[in-house]
């Protein structure tokens, strides 16, 4: 059995933590003595709790974030009642700033603030030594990234089969978004490019293909950031997928050249806009040429990238009207995905004590929305919200890609998106938790009763839309099904079909629909 036992809560199976395999690549002589147990949110704290117990740890680590905060709490919870003599350590970014007053961290034995590779290691061999340190909070320094051991060995061939393979090139940030942690750290510290390259190399031979990179500015240095592109590029995987976060307003020439070795849709680039609104921006410490951030994204999309933007609602000062006319304006550049988050309160983000923050009410229980701005009613957060969610499954799924203009209100997508959405919610009483048969229905009925468009048109539309995903027709469309062809299998061209075959199925059903 292992003494140490790193626990990781992940959102869905799909997701992998690469936190908890960096501890325990570092944990030295002691690495042999740990194991990992990654768990999902939508499984019970008892029965995370009875899974841990029953490996018989001596020390158990719990990686604490927004997603899983209220589960951690239920587990640790658990754990000390049944079993007070084991000893858990939290780390996290949900626990590495404001401690005082927090349950969870009243009962966890320790807590680690910051980056805990050298700092738990260090916990871990005082306490199997005997020597338990006195102070609950240890403060880690961030480490020398060159002297830290590589984790991306301890992916073992499930993980790379079925899972997201998460991959650092650097660490921190040199903005100050005061909404985000990342405006706390002093810096961008890089890792070994030898180091990476060869670990990159061995888990492509694994058979890895797709890797999402963590890091908050691939593109800060235009040097490494070619250097890993071509890396990747040069690999010639068909069914190779880069994910990467890019700092929208740079897009030096070398970049370009770069991104233009790539398949269509091979990278994703996920861009931080968070507001088109100056103002709204520069209240959260964001200065930049709004113009700028367009023109790089439509030439993006010219080049085959899969751009995924970030927008942000509830931001200080941020209207609705100048929400909407961000979002119609991003639209128009060819982006691929609009994901509308809503802004979230972060233990330590710089935006509680500031200011701008006046007039903004956060909820106390994660994910700690912003449930009313200096500029947007509750009711008008509350709509939002559902606006975000219907869009996913709308928009940004690449589900309905065809019917997305027939939404559009007097030329723009958002309001068309706000309307759409009350009518569903009038309807359903929800936007969440509706299948997408239903809501392919919904959409259809919304279109011809709200907008007077022709029954057998809209059905038509939709049998295309199910024809080139390859799915079966639901029930309400298959007697419009005879008038459009009847055959229910995918309809893509070879050519779209050849470059789309090998991306996810989110990226292919864009890289065949809008963004092909």
């Amino acid at each position: 059995m292992p003494d140490i036992v790193l626990c990781a809560i992940n959102a869905r199976y799909i997701h992998s933590s690469l936190a908890l395999r960096s501890l325990h690549a570092n944990l030295g002589v002691l690495r042999e003595r740990a194991t990992i147990l990654e768990v999902i949110t939508a499984q019970r704290g008892v029965d995370i709790a009875e899974m841990l117990l029953a490996l018989q740890p001596k020390i158990i680590g719990i990686s604490v974030a927004i997603w899983n905060a209220q589960l951690s709490l239920e587990l640790v919870q658990l754990l000390r009642a049944l079993a007070p003599e084991v000893v858990v350590v939290l780390g996290g970014p949900e626990v590495s700033h404001e401690l005082h007053g927090r349950r969870i961290v009243e009962l966890a034995n320790y807590v680690i603030a910051g980056e805990g590779e050298v700092a738990f290691r260090e916990l871990c061999e005082a306490l199997l030594a005997g020597d338990a340190p006195a102070e609950k909070v240890i403060v880690a320094k961030p480490p020398d990234l060159s002297h830290l051991e590589l984790p991306y060995g301890l992916y073992d061939d499930e993980d790379i089969a079925q899972r997201v393979i998460y991959v650092e090139a650097s660490r921190g940030c040199p903005f100050g978004c005061t909404f985000c942690l990342s405006a706390l750290d002093p810096g961008v510290r890089y890792f070994p490019e030898e180091q990476l390259f060869g670990a990159f190399s061995s888990l492509l031979e694994r058979g890895a293909r797709r890797f999402k990179f963590v890091d908050r500015t691939f593109n800060l240095n235009t040097r490494r950031a070619v250097r890993l592109l071509d890396f990747f590029s040069g690999r010639r995987e068909k069914d190779l997928f880069v994910h990467l976060e890019a700092v929208p307003q740079r897009l030096p020439e070398p970049l370009v050249e770069a991104l233009k070795r790539f398949g269509p849709g091979q990278v994703q680039l996920e861009l931080g806009v968070q507001s088109l609104d100056t103002q709204t921006l520069e209240r959260i410490g964001i200065r930049r040429n709004r113009q700028q951030v367009l023109r790089n994204i439509e030439r993006l999309a010219v080049l085959g990238v899969h751009c995924h933007a970030d927008l942000i609602g509830g931001l200080p000062g941020e209207s609705l009207d100048t929400f909407a006319q961000g979002f119609d304006r991003l639209w128009e550049t060819g982006v691929n995905e609009i994901q509308l988050g809503i802004l979230k309160r972060l233990y330590g983000a710089p935006i509680s004590g500031e200011p701008s923050s006046q007039g903004l009410l956060f909820a106390e229980h994660p994910p700690y929305e912003v449930l009313r701005s200096d500029a947007m009613t509750f009711e008008t957060l509350a709509q939002l919200k559902r606006v975000a969610h219907l869009w996913d499954r709308v928009g940004n799924s690449g589900n309905f890609t065809s019917m997305l203009p027939l939404v559009e209100k007097d030329r723009s997508i958002f309001w068309g998106l706000w309307e759409l959405t009350g009518w569903v919610f009038a309807h359903e009483g929800r936007v969440h938790s509706i299948a997408l048969d239903r809501l392919a229905v919904l959409l259809g009925d919304y279109l011809v009763e709200e907008r007077g468009l022709e029954r057998a048109s809209i059905a038509s539309m939709l049998i295309d839309e199910y024809r080139r995903a390859g799915r079966k027709l639901p029930k309400a469309l298959r007697p419009f099904a005879a008038g459009v062809g009847g055959a229910l299998a995918p309809q893509a061209s070879a050519e779209s079909g050849a470059d789309c075959a090998a991306l996810p199925s989110r990226q292919a059903r864009h890289r065949k629909g809008r963004g092909g």
